[in-house]
């Protein structure tokens, strides 16, 4: 099964294809990203529930997951647009300079410690990757920062708080006063990324017992689903919020000034 697994993700390997995309894209003033995850889905196929260490095949598999849904392409929608910083250099590189770390810690958990959780089953790790920092309390407002400092050190390590917002705001740095479709599509990619979040985190919490399934989560339907058709549908989402974050990069990446880092892809 693994040999064909293989053969299949060698068949879907779309680096010419890429490497003719990209050239085609570096001519216009902007291009957004469709990217296909079709033909990755079945490299996240690690057994789920299980805290044995990851043999070399499944590692190799997270790495074809990690090249092949950055480079998958289906097509290319092309916007013309106004270059990268339409609010001025000096404001571009001060939002670089404070919301793009944030952006970065929070791709490299995603391919790793995010990965692991998810490949073992461990829901317990998936709720606090995901979780968002409580509320303000009476003690908080006692604090001299009003708590600000206590609550952000409680966010997941790719929450909304932590990243998510961050990416936002990164997005709005490519308007000024009306937005330009290089933010709009950079937006669109956050909100995927917020629902993947969500949706894992609801997961992980049906999962462990703390929330009540309502409303049908994923289609399931009322009935609880088993631990195996919630690990499924976490690594659906795993594979889609991938793919947004990377087209969200390919997004931020283009027509950035020359003195500033482009994003990593996962």
């Amino acid at each position: 099964p693994m040999q064909e697994e293989g053969q299949r993700l060698i068949k879907c390997n779309p680096a010419p294809l890429l490497v003719l995309v990209m050239k085609v894209l570096s001519k216009v003033s902007f291009g957004f990203l469709a990217v296909s995850y079709s033909c990755v889905v079945g490299a996240f196929q690690l057994s789920s529930g299980s805290d044995a260490p990851r043999s070399a095949a499944q590692v190799e598999s997270r790495k074809d997951f990690l090249s092949t849904s950055a480079s998958i392409i289906t097509g290319a929608v092309l916007v013309s647009s106004q270059p990268a910083y339409a609010r001025g250099r000096a404001t571009l590189e001060q939002a670089y300079d404070r919301y793009t770390p944030r952006i970065i810690e929070g791709g490299k958990f995603y391919k790793s410690e995010l990965y692991g959780a998810i490949s073992k089953g461990n829901w317990k790790a998936i709720q606090a990757a995901t979780a968002e920092p409580p509320k303000k309390s009476k003690e908080d407002r006692a604090l001299k920062d009003g708590g600000v400092a206590k609550r952000a050190a409680l966010a997941g390590e790719f929450s909304n708080a932590r990243v998510l917002s961050a990416m936002e705001l990164y997005a709005a740095t490519f308007s000024d006063s009306s937005i330009t479709p290089k933010t709009k599509a950079m937006k669109a990619e956050v909100e995927t990324l917020r629902e993947v979040v969500d949706g894992m985190n609801k997961a992980a919490k049906i999962a462990l017992g703390e929330e009540s399934v309502g409303g049908g989560l994923f289609g399931i339907g009322s009935k609880k689903p088993s631990t195996s058709e919630l690990s499924k549908q976490v690594q659906e989402l795993y594979i889609k919020g991938g793919n947004a974050y990377n087209a969200y990069v390919f997004a931020a990446n283009d027509g950035l000034p020359l003195q500033l880092n482009k994003l990593p892809f996962l």
